[in-house]
């Protein structure tokens, strides 16, 4: 039987709430793309690219076929809101 292949490719914006720039300190925005990398890496999700500014992230990765998007999105932004909490 033939393999089934594909490559997509995923690109998620998240914005911080009422888009306040919570995201100023540059040292905390780089440890907060980290995470996030790690976390999409546990979610099987390969992140590409990863950046953004003072009140968004912008994420990149190349999404499997064994999960949902919207389950990826919502674990991702859990993760990494829990994280942030508990570094402010």
């Amino acid at each position: 039987m033939p393999q089934s292949l594909s490559r997509i490719y995923l690109h998620i914006i998240f914005s911080t709430k009422d888009r306040q720039r919570w995201l100023k300190d540059v040292d905390l925005r780089n440890l907060l793309f980290g995470y996030m990398g790690a976390t999409l890496k546990q979610l099987d999700c390969m992140p590409v690219e990863i950046g953004g500014v003072e009140d968004h992230v912008h994420l990149l990765c190349l999404f499997p076929r064994t999960r949902r998007v919207a389950d990826v999105v919502k674990e991702t932004k859990r993760v990494s809101t829990n994280w942030l909490q508990t570094q402010h």
